[in-house]
């Protein structure tokens, strides 16, 4: 990717991270003043929620443009992997703030709540949906084409948003019609939601982190570029796993040994550039050996055990 659509993609990866910073803030304004005003748990536990998506959003917008940007000495490999980082953060967040809200929401269900009705509550809950409705839609629009692993997790929480405040709905309900134990049973089930998409998030972004190996799918696809090669023999050792989310490759690969190293060194240049233009293919590493030959490691294996023969891949 050169420099100008990267630029580009930095650019519209950390409006779609302010907007949902905007969107968070003005959830927040608008749930909290009305929880506090009638002493909703509900409202204020989905309230509450958003101040985590607002931390979140403002860590996505600062730090998880650096995905974009170039390598440079100190990140030889570029930045992939703070962007992953940052949507650990965000589920991290979110499950801690689950688990807080979890704790008031028993509290209220052991000891009564100090909740009035009105219907700026209902009012307060329609902006909350409309308006993370519109967050959630307009993030997957911007990250249908970006793939961007920290936008499709506040994408998620916009999503988590709309389940919990229909969850305040209900409690908000309850008490017009006289239940209010429905205003703190709906902030658990909101909580207990919260906790779960937290941890989703935050274990899907730790294989990312940790160099995990990648689908079957996706080393099936880079096989078979490979071998598509009409001068490709044979594949082996390939090895794939994520550098955050991108993917990097290392393999083998089979030539006739009786070619000139100028050619050799062509070909590997074309697998390379190959397998890099697949998508979410990062880094790629290819050693050529010529078919027919022992690795040098069978070799040393063999020598090791007093024999002279290599056997072959």
């Amino acid at each position: 990717m050169t420099a100008r659509p990267r630029r580009n993609e930095k650019r519209r990866f950390r409006r779609a991270a302010g907007v949902n910073v905007l969107g968070n803030a003005a959830k927040i304004a608008v749930e909290g003043a009305a929880g506090l005003a009638f002493g909703s748990v509900a409202l204020l536990a989905d309230a509450a929620h958003s101040v985590a998506d607002l931390v979140a959003s403002g860590v996505v917008f600062v730090w998880g443009g650096a995905r974009y940007d170039d390598a440079d000495a100190e990140h030889p490999h570029g930045h992939q992997r703070i962007e992953p980082l940052t949507a650990l953060f965000v589920g991290a967040v979110v499950a801690l703030l689950g688990l807080n809200l979890l704790w008031s929401s028993i509290e209220g269900i052991r000891f009564g709540t100090d909740v009035r009705f009105s219907r700026l509550l209902l009012a307060a809950l329609a902006f909350a949906l409309v308006d993370m409705y519109v967050l959630y839609w307009y993030t997957m629009r911007v990250n249908a084409e970006l793939g961007s692993t920290a936008l499709s997790a506040l994408a998620v929480d916009c999503l988590n948003d709309i389940y919990t405040t229909v969850a305040a709905v209900v409690g908000v309900l309850g008490v017009f019609f006289d239940l209010p134990i429905l205003d703190p049973l709906a902030g658990a089930v909101v909580s207990l939601l919260v906790v779960y998409q937290g941890v989703e998030i935050g274990r899907e972004n730790v294989t990312y982190l940790v160099g995990a190996a990648p689908p079957a799918g996706d080393r099936d696809r880079i096989t078979e570029s490979l071998r598509e090669h009409s001068e490709v023999v044979g594949v082996h050792d390939l090895r794939v796993f994520y550098d955050g989310t991108d993917l990097e490759v290392e393999v083998h690969v089979e030539v006739d040994g009786e070619m000139t190293l100028r050619h050799a060194h062509e070909i590997e240049t074309e697998l390379v550039t190959r397998l890099r233009g697949l998508e979410d293919v990062g880094d790629v590493h290819v050693h050529l050996d010529p078919s027919g030959v022992g690795e040098w490691k069978d070799a040393d294996d063999a020598g090791a055990n007093g024999t002279g023969d290599g056997g072959g891949e």
